[in-house]
């Protein structure tokens, strides 16, 4: 498998993380042991989408266009670092606590504790890094 296909199937997981991730966030009851800002899963959505079309932008376009340029590619690379670090605060919410008066984890219909999350997010910072080395190193 050449690297250009990783790179395609990795853009796809991606929308799929950030697509999951506002629709299992959208309701007032998400799943964790803390609640967190309402704007960091938005921050996520809207910098992941706007990641995600400048990606594609930068995937399809060719390199002399206005899209396939190199600002097009840094400012898709930084709204991907900005999608994966809204990820990591968001896995904040399963942070373990300890005390007396701890809040105990809630659950939701999605998953039983935060494996879903840890794989959709540390998958996107893996993901995030992929996409560096391969604009950095021009493989794409």
């Amino acid at each position: 498998m050449s690297f250009p296909i990783v790179v395609w199937i990795l853009t796809a997981l991606a929308a799929v993380v950030i697509m999951l991730t506002r629709l299992r966030l959208s309701g007032a009851g998400a799943a964790g042991r803390f609640s967190i800002s309402s704007r960091v899963p938005l921050t996520h959505f809207v910098a992941g989408i706007v990641a995600l079309v400048l990606w594609l932008g930068v995937l399809v376009a060719p390199e002399d266009s206005l899209l396939g340029g190199p600002i097009v590619g840094i400012l898709a690379i930084a709204f991907w670092w900005l999608t994966a670090i809204c990820g990591l605060l968001i896995l904040a919410r399963w942070l373990p606590a300890k005390g007396r008066h701890a809040p105990e984890a809630s659950g939701d219909s999605w998953s039983d504790g935060p494996g879903l999350s840890l794989l959709a997010h540390l998958g996107m910072v893996v993901g995030v890094l992929v996409f560096t080395y391969a604009y950095l190193t021009a493989a794409v």
